[in-house]
C-alpha cells in the first residue's frame, strides 16, 4: 500500500466511523427536527455540496435546535470547509445535549489540524482546530501535532504558546537537536536563560554545521543576561563564571566587550587588581571602534594605576 493509499484508507475509515457515530446518535436521540431536510443536507453532505449541506442542517436547527443529532451533522460540515468556530460553537451544544458527542468532536477538529498541517501548511487553521478540540475534550492525544503547533506559534512571535507544544513534541520522543534548538530559544524568549543554557548545552555537538553559530550565539547570550542577574544578586563568582563563557564563545560581538568591563569591575570587587586591569584592556580591544566602552575602560585603567589606594581597599 503506498503512503498515499495509506492516507486515504485513513480518510475513508474516519468518515465512515463517523457516519456510523452519527447514526447511533440519531438512533438514541428523539425525532422531532424536519426529517426532509436532514435528509437533504446528508445527500448534499454525500455529494460534497457542503454549502447546500450546511443550508440544510440550518434548515432544520430552525425546528429543534436542540436536536444533538443535527447539530453534531452542522458541526461536521462546518469543520469539513475549515470554519472551525461554528464547528465548535455547535459541537459545544450538542454536548451540552449528549456528553457522548465530546469524543467525536475531539476526533473531528483533530482531523482538521492534521489536514492543515499535512497538506494546507495552514498553521492558523490547525491552532484554531486544536484548541477548540482541547476546549471541547480537555487532554485530547495530540500525537503528531505538537510540533508543528509549536513551530508556529514560535514563527508568529508567540513564544508562550508555543512553549508548551515544544514540550509535548519532546515527551513524544521526538529526537531531534533542532527541536531543542528552538525550545531553547523560546525560553530564552520568554526571559529564562538558565532552562535555555541547560537545552542549548545538551545539543550544542549534534546541531547541523549551519546551526552552529546560532546555538554560540545564544549560549553566549544568555550566559551574558545570567551574568547580570548574578551579579545583581551579589553572586560574584558566578557572574565571572557566566561573563567568561560569553568571552570564550565569542558570540554576541556587541556584547564580548561588556563582559570584559563587568569581569573587571568584579575583579576590582575581589581586589585582584592586576587582573582587571588585563580585562579592561582586554575591553578596549573587544569594544566596536568609537564606542562608549573604550573610553570607560581606559579610565578605569587610569584609576586602577594612578588613583590613591588606601589600606583595606580592594585596589
Amino acid at each position: 500500500m503506498t503512503r498515499r493509499d495509506s492516507k486515504r484508507h485513513r480518510r475513508d475509515g474516519f468518515t465512515a466511523l463517523w457516519l456510523l457515530m452519527v447514526l447511533l446518535l440519531a438512533a438514541c436521540t428523539a425525532a422531532g427536527s424536519d426529517g426532509q431536510a436532514l435528509q437533504r443536507g446528508d445527500e448534499a453532505f454525500a455529494r460534497g455540496d457542503y454549502t447546500e449541506a450546511l443550508a440544510e442542517y440550518r434548515l432544520a436547527l430552525r425546528r429543534d435546535g436542540e436536536d444533538a443529532r443535527v447539530l453534531t451533522r452542522a458541526a461536521h460540515a462546518y469543520a469539513q470547509v475549515g470554519r472551525v468556530e461554528e464547528a465548535r460553537d455547535h459541537y459545544r451544544q450538542a454536548i451540552a445535549v449528549d456528553s457522548s458527542v465530546a469524543d467525536l468532536a475531539a476526533a473531528d477538529l483533530l482531523r482538521v489540524a492534521r489536514t492543515a498541517t499535512e497538506r494546507r501548511r495552514d498553521g492558523f487553521l490547525a491552532a484554531a482546530a486544536v484548541e477548540a478540540a482541547l476546549e471541547l475534550r480537555p487532554g485530547v492525544n495530540l500525537t503528531g501535532l505538537a510540533r508543528p503547533l509549536a513551530e508556529h506559534f514560535a514563527g508568529q512571535g508567540q513564544f508562550g504558546r508555543a512553549l508548551p507544544y515544544f514540550q509535548k513534541a519532546i515527551g513524544e520522543g521526538i529526537e531531534d537537536p533542532l527541536l531543542v534548538l528552538e525550545m531553547a530559544r523560546a525560553y530564552e524568549e520568554l526571559g529564562d536563560c538558565e532552562l535555555a543554557l541547560i537545552h542549548l548545552d545538551e545539543i550544542r555537538d549534534d546541531v547541523p554545521a549551519g546551526r552552529r553559530s546560532e546555538v554560540e550565539w545564544r549560549v553566549g547570550n544568555c550566559s551574558f543576561e545570567m551574568g547580570r542577574l548574578a551579579l545583581e544578586e551579589e553572586r560574584l563568582e558566578d557572574a565571572l563564571e557566566f561573563f567568561q563563557a560569553t568571552i570564550d564563545v565569542g558570540e554576541p560581538r556587541s556584547r564580548v566587550a561588556e563582559a570584559w568591563f563587568e569581569s573587571g569591575e568584579i575583579l576590582v570587587s575581589l581586589g585582584r587588581c592586576s587582573e582587571a586591569i588585563e580585562a579592561f584592556r582586554r575591553a578596549q580591544a573587544a569594544a566596536l571602534p568609537g564606542g562608549f566602552l573604550i573610553e570607560r575602560a581606559r579610565d578605569r585603567i587610569d584609576d586602577l594605576r594612578f588613583g590613591p589606594s588606601g589600606d583595606g581597599e580592594p585596589c
